[in-house]
């Protein structure tokens, strides 16, 4: 598979099974998804040995290629994790199907009736990083909206991905349903991620899953539509109307729940006006977290013990239990810094002022903007949605948490009783 012509041979006809896989689930109902769905759960709860087995190569692998612990377990399945993905799709079975919805309809004076439906995208191409889990979780939710999934994960778990998709694709075909439904471009070689980009016409969208450095280059070269998030670089404002109590609780949980996820807090702006009160007070409990603090000037001012910030921080998504503390004159000194150095996912305000509540919702351009809250909510599970497939901070077609609907997009359609155009 080293000559450039069999990568791209082999790649164009992984997505016309693709292709082909999308035509045949645009006649499964409801029923029918969600049967196949449940035979995949099944199937990869029995087949828990072979799929530990085919983890063991990709982690040796890993280990000898020096990826770190962190990376090792994420690479890692164990009996818990494999009845964790069968379980995810068993809550995807249960959720409610958008294909075929009819969002809208509407009488013309002509007696035509105009309507908009939703329908399946097509086919969507995952490329995604170290974990195995996602392979399980994109197939179910792409699936369930009527589309089928191109998926190409990182060569670290390729025998682990290799043995989910053989299986996943076994349970369709048992189920009747075309094994193009599930596709897996199964070379290492990372010249097949750059011909897949170039399927425009076969393949109708492209969702990569990881670091910056990969979405980059996947929007840099894709000539398909790409839904993605560079990064999350995440703010609370604490407004000199909040309810400090609850300020701390939020700013705690934004930052230390879970500090490696895309909708962590990374930068902590403080009205002046409170600062003194608050500062010290916040600063000393996010320090018994293991938070390092890096601050402004009036910051060090109030608590001298921490590090000082540099400018290229404030851009910066740290993915771990650091974070930058600023003091801003106002709700407008706020709003310029989240303008200029954030990356439009989360931001959350909090504050007793419902005006100000409602400016910080008007003006913060983020895929969530969010009132007394934490920016950790900023979830599909957590809004309602069911699992979701990522966050988009894009402005086109889904943005935000994107679940079963977001995996959608909508068509007109029309009754007529024979009108023509005059």
């Amino acid at each position: 598979m080293a000559i450039k012509t069999d990568i791209k041979a082999f790649v164009l006809e992984k997505a016309l099974d693709a292709r082909a896989g999308a035509r045949s689930l645009l006649k499964a109902g409801s029923a029918k998804k969600d049967q196949v769905l449940l035979r995949m759960a099944e199937a990869l709860l029995a087949n828990k040995d072979l799929l530990i087995e085919e983890n063991k190569k990709d982690l040796e692998y890993g280990a000898e290629k020096g990826l770190s612990k962190a990376l090792l377990d994420r690479l890692a399945l164990n009996e818990k994790r494999i009845e964790e993905m069968a379980q995810g799709i068993r809550e995807v079975v249960a959720l409610p199907d958008p294909a075929g919805e009819v969002t809208r309809m509407w009488d013309r004076p002509n007696g035509m009736k105009v309507g908009r439906m939703r329908v399946p995208i097509g086919v969507i191409g995952i490329i995604y990083e170290a974990r195995p889990n996602v392979t399980a979780d994109a197939t179910a939710l792409c699936l369930k909206a009527g589309n089928s999934v191109l998926l190409r994960g990182g060569s670290e778990a390729i025998n682990s991905n290799r043995a989910i998709v053989n299986i996943l694709r076994e349970a369709a075909r048992v189920e009747g349903m075309h094994e193009g439904a599930v596709t897996f471009i199964d070379i290492p070689e990372r010249e097949a991620i750059m011909e897949m980009l170039k399927l425009e016409g076969i393949v109708d969208l492209i969702i990569p899953r990881g670091g910056e450095g990969l979405i980059r280059t996947v929007t840099e070269n894709s000539r398909i539509p790409v839904l993605k998030h560079y990064k999350g670089v995440c703010h609370v404002f604490v407004d000199r109307d909040a309810d400090l109590i609850m300020a701390e609780e939020i700013c705690i949980n934004a930052k230390v729940q879970r500090p490696g996820t895309c909708n962590a807090m990374e930068t902590m702006l403080v009205d002046e006006s409170i600062a003194e009160g608050f500062i010290p007070k916040m600063l000393k409990a996010l320090e018994e977290k293991g938070v390092a603090i890096k601050g402004c000037p009036r910051t060090l001012a109030l608590y001298p013990a921490v590090d000082e910030v540099r400018e290229e921080d404030y851009y910066k998504e740290y993915l771990d239990l650091i974070l930058n503390v600023k003091v801003v004159k106002d709700i407008e000194e706020a709003m310029e810094h989240i303008t200029k150095y954030g990356s439009a996912h989360s931001d959350a305000i909090v504050t007793m002022n419902y005006e100000k509540a409602m400016r910080f919702l008007r003006e913060v351009d983020s895929s969530a903007v969010l009132v007394n809250a934490s920016t950790r909510l900023n979830d599909g599970g957590q809004f309602g949605l069911g699992a979701e497939i990522g966050i988009s901070t894009g402005k086109i077609h889904a943005r935000g948490p994107m679940g079963l609907e977001e995996l959608t997009c909508r068509k007109f359609i029309v009754f007529g009783s024979g009108q023509v155009r005059e």
